[in-house]
């Protein structure tokens, strides 16, 4: 049996369309999932919308439209803008989904039943757009930290998740588990946040009826929260397929924005140990992407369509940009220079640039027929370093470094054609010695870049004359110096990245 792979984006808020930092949590999801893939295992790639709560019937209120009518037309915004980027997921989860809301009541009452949930009356600061309480000493000046908008003083009878019983439970899994949070920065700091002392939270609202209804009490309605973090189980088929749900569960990777690392790593496992389920194995959490200093909001009028810029760049180089141009973890800066800097650096130059020299010297020194490498190549050391250090990044997750790998041996495939220069040989043994190499190295090149560009490094697949596509190959095996057979088709093609101006 092969090994199996659950990784899940965030689900994301109806109240508008997507941007290219909703954009950035999915694409990077979406290459760890054909990653692993490639690596032959069987992956679970789960993505959707967060629908319920005060947040979105204020935004549905707004635009004066029912919240499902909302919902519906913006769930359907981030599916296009899904398919667009060539998002590969296995199941689109909605919280309006009726098996969604079965498997939360199933989840609440399973911790209802286990003690961990009582009622009470609570007052406190409340940020509508976070769907979240602060203490004073969280939110000096009563202003949100995360949205800097007053926060509201809510008053109501609600159901309380006794959080502050895990708090020892929290810190001995972390203690077992190093791995269940990274980078290691989020690890501490969730770490502090657990050491600081964990206080009960609200897990219900009487006040509004947009959400789950509480199995014994249908008077409330799931604290968004409580209702949004379960998704992640009710798509592995908790409460409706338990055989599944033994298969999947628990997830591999939960990609979130640093924003959310409070919510999916304390909260989520504590909700889930009480309901007797494991804990996430990584919750991996990256830094924001943002635009001109500051995160993309409605209020800094800083959306960036992932559209836009599809439109402007093509879906890969979108793709490669993102995963390539942001660490994770840090915070990333989006700019349109920036872009064009790096679409010029990488595509143009290194990758399309090798393409279509190794074509064109193919094409007039070899009769348009590719050569096989040769065993002992100078560039056969570095595909297999490339390899293994690709291998390492992606698995913990480092996209933009596995990249970087990748990048080394197209470096280095570009001077070894530079110091042979076969364009000013004969043709002959030598040459085809040099040019067996260079599309040798195309071949790896592709096979490694794929979870990041899988169209263009198809194409390059196809222009080497290969049959089936990069992405149905297996790694380690298929990287493995000498695979291109030679005797193969080389075409030219026009340029697979046109060099852009700023």
């Amino acid at each position: 049996m092969p090994q199996r792979y659950y990784v899940t984006t965030p689900i994301y808020y109806v109240t508008d369309a997507p941007h290219i930092g909703h954009a950035y949590s999915t694409v990077t999801a979406d290459a760890l999932a054909r990653w692993h893939r490639l690596l032959g295992e069987d992956v679970f790639f789960l993505t959707g919308t967060d629908e319920h709560g005060l947040k979105i019937m204020r935004a549905a209120e707004a635009k004066g439209v029912t919240p499902q009518a909302l919902a519906d037309d913006n769930a359907e915004r981030y599916r296009s803008a899904w398919q667009l980027l060539e998002i590969s997921n296995d199941d689109f989860i909605r919280t309006t989904d009726e098996r969604h809301h079965t498997a939360v009541r199933t989840f609440l009452q399973a911790v209802y039943d286990h003690g961990d949930i009582e009622l009470r009356t609570y007052e406190g600061l409340y940020c509508v757009a976070c769907e979240a309480y602060y203490t004073e000493d969280e939110a000096p000046g009563g202003e949100c930290p995360i949205h800097h908008r007053p926060l509201e003083l809510l008053q109501e009878e609600n159901y309380f998740f006794l959080l502050s019983r895990y708090e020892q439970r929290l810190l001995d899994w972390y203690e077992a588990h190093p791995e269940g949070v990274y980078p290691d920065s989020r690890r501490n700091e969730v770490l502090g946040f657990i050491k600081g002392g964990l206080q009960d939270i609200s897990i219900s609202r009487s006040s509004f009826d947009w959400g789950v209804t509480l199995p014994w009490d249908p008077k409330h309605v799931a604290w968004v929260w409580f209702d949004a973090l379960p998704n992640y189980i009710t798509a592995a088929g908790y409460g409706s397929d338990d055989e599944r749900f033994r298969q999947w569960w628990p997830a591999d990777t939960h990609l979130v924005g640093k924003d959310i690392i409070r919510f999916h790593a304390v909260y989520w496992p504590a909700m889930l140990m009480a309901a007797g389920l494991e804990p996430p194995r990584t919750v991996a959490a990256h830094g924001w992407l943002l635009v001109g200093g500051e995160k993309m909001s409605k209020t800094a009028l800083n959306h960036i369509a992932p559209g836009d810029l599809v439109e402007e760049f093509g879906v890969d180089a979108v793709r490669h940009h993102f995963l390539r141009d942001v660490s994770f973890g840090p915070d990333g800066d989006f700019s349109y220079e920036g872009m064009v800097a790096r679409y010029n650096s990488d595509l143009a130059n290194n990758l399309g640039n090798l393409l279509s020299r190794v074509a064109t010297v193919v094409d007039k020194k070899c009769g348009g027929i590719g050569p096989a490498p040769q065993d002992g190549s100078p560039l056969q050391a570095v595909a297999a370093d490339s390899l293994a250090a690709a291998t390492a990044s992606w698995a913990r997750p480092a996209p933009s470094e596995a990249l970087e790998s990748t990048w080394r041996l197209i470096r280095e495939a570009n001077a070894y054609l530079e110091a042979n220069e076969p364009w000013k040989a004969e043709p002959g043994p030598d040459v085809d010695a040099v040019m067996g190499d260079a599309l040798e190295a195309l071949r790896i090149v592709a096979l490694l870049a794929s979870p990041a560009m899988p169209s263009a490094c198809a194409e390059i697949w196809r222009r080497l004359g290969l049959s089936g596509r990069p992405d149905d190959e297996v790694l380690p095996a298929a990287a493995a110096w000498g695979g291109y057979p030679g005797g193969l088709p080389v075409e030219k093609g026009s340029p697979l990245f046109p060099r852009k101006k700023v």
